[in-house]
């Protein structure tokens, strides 16, 4: 008899176990679960990020899209005679790169919209200089060729000569001459492996001095043409300078080589490249083929967006396990500390209005920005997860409790979201801090008492004593 006690402790722990212990075991499970849904939302920004991608293409397919240009070349064709009855002629273009190259670029850039979707597209005047000393060439010549001086141009390419807002020219000594479709080759294609080559388009001009090697001389050609998102230089010369300035605010520097110098203002940028020889890595002069790394020596600006909505709003789908954790555990420390229980369908409310509130920050952002788009669909879910503390728990004061917990925890959020670099470690010190604020408050319950068991504790009947 006396082990009847005991063995009714034991079961009264057991049963009273699977009420506190199992739920916040089922609460855990269920803000894991809850991240499965998310997955559809990202699926819904993967989709607005491509259509885009496929507004820029279609409206950089008018403009000129992302523009590569080279500067003025001299292109030499040459012959190789056939060496038995088998062999056929072969035939080349020599290239000699000038001994000094500068190119200046001056853009005005504006917005397209399409729906909701906008792409920089720019405008751009271009000088490209050129200073050529033709002594020793030729200098690499394939075995058995022979130059053909009077067949020679001098040549400019573009990525993409639908982009073009003017006739271009080709001045030397004083004497400007229309650029043409260049008559030794209609394009040119540069850079490794195959599926990443660049293709210009060649326009071409003959001018005096080019009869016969030795001879020193130097041209400009201006060039005016239209693209989209991103402007380059190819490093044409041995020595090469390029200065670009623009009334974008938010330019990018990218390509093979960064600016030495750059002034980035609200009004516009400017910026400053300079390539020496030995750190272009191509040679001066050779066969066309020989010229797979002129590529990497670009000198680009690419206008991009400050902040980029989709792909904000993507970095916040990835904290969205965190997200989801942090305001269940919220939820979970109000009823273990108020004594009210709240049913699993609660949670999964709470749940659902998280997932909605990444729904209404992209429609939102993607008309307004990210941060605006931010402030709104968190502050409207702030409110609603609030007013839901206030209905469960019957309380204004877990309303005010819940306004002041889920304020900070989307502010932290958010705040994480723009730290980037160190996003991580903010991350894992707010997770850090949320856990050991739960494991403070909670320190005083009993978890092997019910939730229901602590609210008939702790109210007493008429006459009752304590």
């Amino acid at each position: 008899m006396s082990d009847v006690p005991f063995l009714q402790a034991g079961l009264h722990r057991q049963g009273v176990s699977r009420s506190m212990g199992l739920k916040l075991l089922v609460v855990c499970i269920l803000a894991l679960v809850m991240t499965i849904p998310a997955l559809f939302v990202s699926g819904l920004v993967d989709d607005r990020t491509q259509r885009a991608a496929d507004v820029t293409k279609e409206i950089s397919e008018h403009v000129g899209g992302q523009q590569t240009f080279l500067g003025p070349t001299v292109a030499i064709p040459y012959t190789i005679p056939a060496q038995t009855k088998d062999e056929s002629t072969q035939r080349g273009i020599y290239l000699v790169f000038p001994a000094q190259a500068s190119a200046s670029a001056r853009t005005a850039t504006e917005e397209r919209h399409r729906s909701l979707f906008k792409v920089p597209v720019f405008q751009a005047d271009m000088q490209l200089d050129s200073v050529f000393d033709l002594s020793g060439v030729p200098a690499v010549l394939p075995p058995g060729a022979t130059l053909n001086w009077d067949g020679a141009e001098v040549v400019v390419g573009v990525s993409d000569a639908r982009g073009a807002l003017a006739d271009a020219t080709l001045t030397k000594d004083g004497q400007a001459v229309t650029l043409a479709p260049a008559i030794i080759a209609q394009s040119l294609m540069i850079g490794a492996p195959p599926g990443q080559q660049i293709k210009l388009a060649l326009f071409g001009a003959k001018v005096d001095g080019l009869s016969m090697a030795g001879t020193k001389f130097s041209v400009s050609s201006r060039l005016k043409f239209s693209g989209a998102e991103r402007l380059s230089v190819l490093a044409y010369g041995k020595s090469t300078r390029v200065a670009m300035q623009g009334d974008w605010a938010s330019p990018g520097f990218d390509g093979g080589f960064l600016p030495v110098s750059r002034t980035i203002a609200n009004d516009g940028f400017q910026a400053q490249w300079s390539v020496p020889f030995i750190a272009r890595g191509v040679r001066a002069e050779g066969p066309i083929d020989a010229f797979v790394g002129l590529d990497a020596t670009a000198m680009a600006v690419s206008f991009v967006e400050v902040a980029d909505p989709y792909q904000s709003v993507n970095r916040a789908l990835k904290y969205v396990a965190l997200f989801i954790g942090l305001v269940f555990l919220s939820y979970f420390v109000f009823e273990v500390t108020t004594g009210r229980p709240v049913h699993i369908a609660q949670y999964v409310l709470v749940g659902i209005a998280q997932l909605i509130f990444y729904l209404l920050l992209l429609a939102i952002a993607e008309r307004v920005g990210f941060d605006f788009g931010f402030l709104v669909a968190g502050g409207a879910t702030v409110a609603l997860l609030s007013l839901n503390a206030a209905w469960v728990f019957e309380s204004r004061a877990q309303g005010f409790r819940a306004l002041g917990c889920f304020s900070l925890l989307y502010t932290l959020i958010y705040s994480l979201l723009r730290l980037e670099d160190n996003a991580m470690l903010a991350g894992a010190l707010v997770s850090f801090a949320a856990v050991a604020a739960a494991m403070y408050v909670t320190r005083g319950i009993d978890w092997y008492a019910s939730l229901e068991g602590k609210m008939g504790a702790g109210t007493q009947t008429p006459g009752s004593t304590a």
